[in-house]
């Protein structure tokens, strides 16, 4: 399985979520009625993209600290939810923190515009050490 792959219709889903505004289960059953793809790609990505509505608040609450002078509807779509996917990968999957940011940066660079790496690198990296610095504390 790509989790790369997993991740890019994570993020199709989040993104379709957030123009709709349906529900993530009706979101995610018409995704997939749409897209074949492997069950441990539907698994991981069905589970990355629930986690990163379930604390959409606290995910988005962790970005917009980080996101200087920038609102974060300001954001573009592409890139607020692929910093959601990330964080939510952070606080709730076991990858570590250095491949979610590669990760997020290649997605970033593939769906976003020329600038949207940059951008969500510097953010990922930015939250990943406040995490690791309240992991060190707490």
């Amino acid at each position: 399985m790509s989790r790369r792959r997993a991740r890019e219709y994570a993020l199709q889903m989040l993104y379709q979520q957030e123009l709709t505004r349906d529900p993530g289960a009706v979101v995610e059953r018409s995704f997939w009625d749409r897209h074949a793809a492997a069950a441990e790609a539907r698994s991981f990505a069905g589970r990355l993209f629930g986690k990163s509505l379930q604390d959409r608040s606290r995910i988005d609450g962790l970005i917009q600290r980080h996101c200087d002078n920038w609102k974060l509807r300001r954001i573009s779509a592409v890139d607020r939810n692929v910093l959601r996917m990330g964080v939510a990968e952070f606080l709730f999957l076991d990858t570590p923190k250095v491949v979610v940011i590669n990760e997020a940066i290649e997605i970033a660079r593939k769906f976003g515009t020329e600038r949207s790496a940059d951008f969500v690198n510097g953010i990922l990296d930015a939250i990943r050490k406040e995490l690791d610095a309240e992991r060190e504390t707490g």
